[in-house]
Parts: C-alpha cells; sequence; structure tokens
C-alpha cells in the first residue's frame, strides 16, 4: 500500500487502549503502562519549586499524565520475547504519532525488529487534554498576544508549550533531564530482562527525528550506565547544536518563547547550569551543555563522535529552516561530518515539520519515492 494510503489507515487504527492486529501486514501494535519510579530527586524539586503555568492550576510533579503513561510498541505477530528493538524518538511540541506510524511499520517491516514509539516529557498523551484543546486555550493565546505587543507565531497548537518555556525556559533542560531518565528506566528494565516483550541483554538502536535527535545525542553522550554503548543511533532532520536551531513556528514555539529560550540556554545556563539546584553539574548536564553551542566542551564532544561515528548517522533536509544543515555539521565536528551527515533535498515543496505531505497537492508517486529513500537508508543502518 502506497504511504499515503497506509498513513490514513494506521491513523484510524491507532489506538492506546487496546492491542491492534495489522492484518494486511505481520505487525501488531501492542500498547504498554509506563510508571516513572526512577527520576532525579532535582527534577522533582524544581519542578515544585516553579508557579503552574496560567492554563494550568496543577504543579509539572504533579501531572499525573505526565507520570503515568502509554507508549504502544510495533511488533511482529506470534514474537513472544525478543531481542532487539528500535527506539523511536519524535519532535518538539508533538500531541500525535499519527504522521509517525507509516515511519515505524516501516521500520519494523524492514528490520525486524520491534519500534518502540516514546513519547517524551509533556509531549504526546503525556499532558492533560485541555492543554491542546481549541476551545479551552483560546482566551489564554488572546492574553498572550495583549501581554507581548508583535507577537509572532502564537496559536493554541503552541501555546502550552511556549507559555511554560517563556514564564520559565529551564523546564526545556529539566523535561529533557525527565526524558532522559524515563528512558535509561525502559533501557535498563528491558536489558535486565524485566519488560514482557524483550528478552535480557536486548540490542537496542534508536531513529530519532528533530528535537528527538538533540535528546538522543544527549543519552548517548551521558551513557547512563553504559547502557547505551552498542546502540546505533539514525537522524532524521535532527542532529544540530541548539544554538542553530530555529523552532519559531505556529507549530512549535512562538516568537516570545524562543527568544527567551536562546537568551537563557546561550548565556545563563551554558555558563552557571541551573542555580537553583544548588548542585554540581553531572554528567547529564555536561552533555546537555555540550550540545549547546560551538565552543562549549567542544573536545568532549568531537572526540565522542569521532570515536562512535561508525554508529551514527543523521539525513538533513536542504531546505529545513528548523535543524539546519550546517548546525548538524558543527555538532559533529568537521573531522567526521561528512561521515555521519548527508543532506537530501525533494522534488515538492516540504518542511521540517510535514517532510511527507499527505495533501493532493503532492503527487502520492513523488513522496513515496522520497519517503522511501529516508526509510531504506535507515533500516539497512539500524537492523
Amino acid at each position: 500500500m502506497r504511504f499515503i494510503e497506509r498513513f490514513q489507515k494506521l491513523k484510524i487504527l491507532f489506538s492506546y487502549e487496546r492491542e491492534v492486529n495489522l492484518d494486511d501486514t505481520s505487525l501488531k501494535i501492542r500498547p504498554f503502562q509506563f510508571n516513572q519510579v526512577f527520576v532525579d530527586p532535582a527534577v522533582r524539586l524544581f519542578q515544585q519549586t516553579i508557579s503552574p503555568p496560567e492554563f494550568c492550576s496543577v504543579s509539572d510533579d504533579n501531572i499525573k499524565e505526565n507520570n503515568l503513561f502509554t507508549y504502544t510498541v510495533f511488533v511482529h505477530k506470534g514474537v513472544v520475547q525478543a531481542d532487539k528493538a528500535i527506539l523511536l524518538l519524535h519532535g518538539l511540541n508533538e500531541r500525535s504519532w499519527e504522521k509517525y506510524l507509516p515511519w515505524a511499520e516501516k521500520l519494523a517491516v524492514g528490520t525486524g525488529r520491534p519500534v518502540i514509539l516514546f513519547p517524551i516529557a509533556f509531549h504526546m498523551n503525556r499532558t492533560p487534554e485541555s492543554w491542546h484543546n481549541p476551545r479551552s486555550l483560546l482566551p489564554y493565546v488572546n492574553r498572550r498576544k495583549e501581554k507581548f505587543a508583535s507577537l509572532g507565531n502564537s496559536t493554541f497548537a503552541n501555546l502550552a508549550i511556549s507559555s511554560r518555556l517563556s514564564e520559565n525556559p529551564a523546564r526545556f533542560y529539566i523535561s529533557g533531564k525527565e526524558s532522559i531518565f524515563n528512558l535509561w528506566q525502559l533501557i535498563r528494565e528491558i536489558k535486565n530482562g524485566q519488560h514482557p516483550l524483550f528478552a535480557p541483554n536486548t540490542s537496542i538502536n534508536i531513529f530519532a527525528y528533530s528535537i528527538g535527535a538533540f535528546l538522543a545525542q544527549v543519552l548517548l553522550l551521558s551513557n547512563p550506565e553504559k547502557l547505551t554503548s552498542d546502540s546505533r543511533l539514525f537522524m532524521f532532520c535532527g542532529g544540530s547544536l541548539f544554538s542553530r536551531m530555529d523552532g519559531n513556528s505556529r507549530d512549535i514555539v512562538d516568537w516570545e518563547a524562543f527568544l527567551k529560550l536562546k537568551d537563557y540556554f546561550l548565556n545563563d545556563f551554558v555558563h552557571k547550569g541551573l542555580s537553583i539546584l544548588k548542585k554540581k553539574e553531572d554528567f547529564i548536564e555536561k552533555a546537555f551543555k555540550s550540545m549547546l553551542s560551538f565552543s562549549k566542551y567542544r573536545h568532549y564532544r568531537e572526540t565522542f563522535f569521532q570515536e562512535n561515528q561508525n554508529r551514527i548517522a543523521a539525513i538533513t533536509l536542504k531546505k529545513d529552516t528548523v535543524i539546519p544543515t550546517l548546525g548538524v555539521k558543527e555538532a559533529f565536528g568537521e573531522k567526521c561530518a561528512d561521515k555521519i551527515v548527508e543532506e537530501l533535498d525533494f522534488p515538492y515543496e516540504y518542511s521540517h515539520q510535514v517532510p511527507f505531505p499527505v495533501h493532493s497537492r503532492v503527487p502520492s508517486e513523488m513522496v513515496q519515492q522520497c519517503f522511501a529513500q529516508i526509510f531504506d537508508r535507515a533500516i539497512v543502518f539500524l537492523a
């Protein structure tokens, strides 16, 4: 079945609540629950200290959807315990897995590995429904526009994340650190044989897109308990230094939040860290800081990527203005960037957020070819 038709069908079938058999493939989609039991106390301290945003009366540490949630796995029917897996990480301000469903299916079929769709903290189904309900958010969108003159790209789609980050940009780091701990817990459970779907010492590779690639880079650099020492990482439209990213968009963050993020992380944070926690820099913070700008911990970052270049690959898109190729190459350093990074272009109008459009203005055969171009490479690399 062609990409666009497959997208439409998977969008209808997908569920967090029940197992879904994909009758026309060898796959099924299985839901699993994740309960955070392993989080840095500093994360909780910060979340308890800051004030909740105007549109939500609950503090960050008490948002139940973020602490106990469902994630799904594309797995071959008949598999009792797999010994290989792919972890799929998504982009910033994502609320739906819809666009990723054909990606996960393609990877699972092509590699034979189960594909785990794991949500970043306060993304996907890890927030209250009201956070992305247009009717609930519209009054706050209007107030935000009144508060900030000439506010650009402010919409109900980015209101929640924009408000939270402009009120306290450190949330970006804390949510990322929480996500690292979540992945640490998940990978540890899988490798220890504590996950019902996976055998002990399962091999785990990573497919990461957009900010998910940034998260994956921090994960590999920090390498908690050496759990990712053998993991291969394939990045699509991701991998840039933070300083080169441009998230100012109607469906990512608004202009005010973007400016606050840039200013905070390229000035105060990169030099001082998060002073409210009153603790020394740890190995996750060092990894995170090394991905903020070209000069910060440059030797540490580039040495790691040079030594591990054979297990990392990145595909960028020429017209991607959110994650530009230059920022990705700068992240890896000139000694290995050309080996890791490949820039492609598509013969139709696309964007970072929508690399594979499903509307009728682009011939479906063209989208199909470009989709295969990316994912055939990913399959070979991650199998």
